[in-house]
């Protein structure tokens, strides 16, 4: 009987230590809601050990790709970034995960009331791709960002993703926050004029009332979650507005990219950035996806050391 008290409170012992240490290294979070064109967003913002809301503190602001989800965001990629020091902010779009829907009238518009205000049948938006309506996002997330007690405006960081990897270049080379910028395997609208008239013709079917005005359920590429709006991705082009980046990019591809040709897109953003910021370009072996598995730890660690070393 003593042999088992001991053993039991050994057990209890080592119990206690495991759910200290749990606590310890526990991330400190919240859950936010980020107002964007008058529609809420769902975000989560992270803080690094030893957080002091009295003392400014440099943040990143991680943003998902094509189809992606700030939970896998928070689960793989924020504790990295959190560990080195920095607050991290992520969200979902407009219309994706536990983000509220864009909603359309169905039907005439109804009567304006004495308060403005109008009764109204309508329809969900939902993952819908939208690049004009995703990067508007990320503008509200820094926005949002810079309202947040504890962070130092001076200090923030973009991190973007295959398709997010373009909206960086285009936020970042608009709004004078952005201190630093992290843009992986990404499509910079380069490339894919060969279905010009095809993305033209849905921009009219749309003004003429032939499809939805935000078609959803159609132009739906295989194993990408999401419909995207060709219209809005007519004119989308980041490379365009590359030249305007003067804050240190790191630009990171994949040698064997089987989505888009990378050198008419990362590389050639390099190419123009260098020009302007402190810049560095680096490809790792294989295709889009293994960015994500088995370049995973040493591309993250990367762009932590990127952040690290321009924004603390």
């Amino acid at each position: 009987m003593k042999k088992i008290l001991k053993l039991f409170k050994l057990s209890s012992f080592f119990i206690l230590i495991l759910i200290l240490l749990s606590r310890a290294y526990a991330l400190e979070t919240k859950h936010v809601d980020i107002w964007s064109d008058g529609t809420r967003m769902s975000g989560d913002i992270f803080f690094p050990l030893g957080f002091d809301i009295n003392v400014p503190n440099p943040a990143i602001i991680m943003t998902h790709g094509w189809g992606g989800k700030r939970s896998d965001l928070n689960r793989y990629f924020v504790p990295k970034f959190v560990k080195a020091g920095f607050i991290v902010l992520t969200f979902d779009y407009r219309g994706w995960e536990d983000s509220d829907s864009r909603l359309v009238i169905i039907g005439d518009q109804p009567e304006i009331d004495q308060n403005g205000e109008i009764n109204v049948h309508a329809k969900a938006i939902r993952e819908v791709v939208d690049p004009i309506d995703q990067t508007r996002d990320i503008f509200s997330a820094l926005d949002f960002l810079c309202g947040e007690e504890g962070v130092d405006t001076e200090r923030i960081g973009l991190w973007g993703t295959s398709y997010s990897g373009g909206h960086v270049i285009y936020v970042a080379a608009q709004d004078d926050r952005v201190a630093a910028i992290y843009s992986q395997v990404s499509y910079q609208g380069n490339g894919r004029n060969i279905r010009k008239n095809f993305y033209r013709q849905r921009a009219i079917e749309k003004a003429r009332g032939v499809i939805d005005p935000i078609p959803q359920g159609i132009d739906i590429i295989p194993k990408l979650l999401g419909s995207p709006d060709l219209a809005k991705m007519l004119g989308y082009r980041p490379i365009d507005w590359a030249y305007k980046i003067t804050v240190p990019t790191l630009i990171v591809d994949v040698e064997q990219e089987e989505l888009f040709d990378r050198k008419k897109n990362g590389l050639s953003v390099y190419n123009i950035i260098k020009n302007n910021a402190v810049s560095k370009y680096h490809t790792f072996p294989g295709t889009h996806y293994d960015i994500y598995s088995q370049y995973f730890e040493a591309s993250t660690n990367l762009a932590v050391q990127w952040f690290v070393k321009y924004l603390k």
